[in-house]
């Protein structure tokens, strides 16, 4: 017969520790789709958290004593792991919003398709970009760096020792600014090139007012821009590489300032 000598502030650590890792692996890319069902997640979040606890180490906290403590170190474990997966998500964030621009140049601003992480219509090129990004982010296992920011965090930040400071705060509003940029970067090439076709075809609705150039640009327009996309993909993999690249000294960053 099985005995288990589990003392009640191991098992509040361990709850803590469970929490942590399920808001990590729920916001992290792959596992954030909603066509994972929510038990898949938790048994992830569960084994994960029963192989971690004993090669933590972790100091036993007292136990808590009144509901409104209980509350609070929850929520603060939970809002830990949500940053952590806002960092990355801020990236893909970024490569959507290029796509976006792109279709909206070329005409396909009504092409939609289902994004199977957040069960909604998104344009078909910002789609691309997604799928893109995230086939390069498991090839480089840029998903290591959650692995190693998830065992590095109860280094740095142990449970109920989380600070919402103002460099965090600076850090994700850069990050946020960041993914304005990444947009301009990676649709920059079918921008500029459908920019100089609407100028050139100005040009020639006013040499030739007869043509009628509205029905000759969308066909244009789309395989010009096709046609940009192919010719900038290796700039695309390498900018998307650099980028997850830089990932790890955000997270450690980020969590030298959430340990205040």
């Amino acid at each position: 017969m099985l005995a288990f000598n589990i003392s009640l502030s191991q098992l509040q650590m361990f709850f803590l520790v469970f929490l942590r890792v399920s808001a990590i692996v729920t916001t992290m890319p792959i596992f954030n789709s909603q066509s994972i069902p929510i038990l898949v997640k938790a048994g992830l979040a569960f084994a994960t958290s029963v192989l971690l606890f004993p090669i933590l180490k972790l100091e036993p906290l007292p136990v808590f004593a009144d509901l409104f403590s209980f509350v609070v170190g929850v929520t603060g474990e939970i809002m830990f792991g949500i940053i952590i997966g806002l960092c990355v998500n801020l990236i893909f964030a970024g490569l959507q919003m290029a796509g976006q621009l792109a279709g909206y140049q070329m005409g396909l601003a009504i092409v939609e398709v289902m994004d199977p992480a957040s069960s909604e219509q998104v344009p078909i090129l910002a789609q691309y970009h997604h799928l893109m990004a995230l086939l390069l982010f498991v090839i480089i296992n840029a998903h290591h760096w959650f692995v190693r920011a998830l065992v590095e965090s109860f280094r740095l930040v142990p449970p109920l020792d989380y600070h919402l400071s103002n460099t965090v705060m600076e850090q994700l509003i850069r990050l946020a600014g960041h993914t304005f940029i990444i947009a301009i970067k990676v649709g920059a090439p079918v921008i500029a090139a459908l920019l100089l076709t609407s100028v050139a075809f100005g040009l020639v609705a006013r040499t030739v007012p007869q043509m009628n150039v509205f029905l000759v640009a969308m066909p244009i327009n789309i395989f010009i821009g096709l046609l940009f996309i192919g010719f900038s993909l290796p700039y695309l993999v390498a900018l998307i590489k650099q980028l997850f690249s830089g990932l790890g000294r955000t997270l450690l960053f980020l969590l030298q300032a959430m340990a205040g």
